[in-house]
């Protein structure tokens, strides 16, 4: 005996033969659209994801490279920094050479020459590096450059430089030793 309530053309699973039509809600057909939409904007979302993290990785690679190129030229930069500074300093230390093994032989006249030409030599090296001389004989006494070894009671203004024992110099602005001088006090 079946039961009344359930109908026997129910219990099995209807499909839709060849000749039979389906019908879609408007609903359902909205619904698919709209799921279709979003999934093409989801596939372009992430193909574009995909091309910015490889260009975030080529940046990251770049950067990277960029960097070790710095560092490498920083190294190549200390290790090197002096070398045409040496290479000037080479040509007085011959020169110098040449006058001490000449010293016997040579009288004072040409000694005295060549220990010009060598002095010329040197301040063309130091030229070439960017080494200034300080000589600030007759100037206000500057302490950022000027070391006072004395002060001597003088005619001069005071705090005025009226001696240099020793020469300052500079590197590209940089002091690199500074003036030994005796600057000026008022007399008594």
């Amino acid at each position: 005996m079946t039961d009344p309530q359930i109908d026997p053309r129910m219990s099995e699973p209807h499909t839709a033969g060849p000749d039979e039509k389906t019908t879609v809600l408007p609903e359902t057909a909205t619904a698919l659209v709209e799921m279709e939409r979003l999934q093409g904007e989801l596939v372009a979302a992430e193909e574009r994801a995909k091309n910015h993290w490889d260009q975030y990785l080529r940046a990251l690679a770049d950067v990277d490279n960029v960097r070790k190129r710095g560092a490498k030229d920083l190294e190549n930069a200390r290790q090197y920094a002096v070398e045409k500074f040496a290479q000037d300093l080479i040509g007085v230390k011959d020169s110098l050479e040449l006058g001490i093994a000449n010293a016997g032989k040579a009288d004072v006249s040409s000694l005295l020459e060549g220990q010009n030409a060598t002095l010329r030599l040197l301040a063309k090296a130091f030229e070439k590096a960017q080494i200034e001389e300080i000589n600030p004989e007759g100037k206000p006494f500057n302490p950022e450059l000027h070391e006072a070894m004395m002060a001597q009671p003088s005619d001069a203004a005071p705090n005025t430089v009226i001696a240099v024992i020793q020469r300052g110099y500079q590197l590209n602005g940089r002091l690199l030793r500074p003036a030994r001088v005796v600057v000026s006090a008022q007399k008594g």
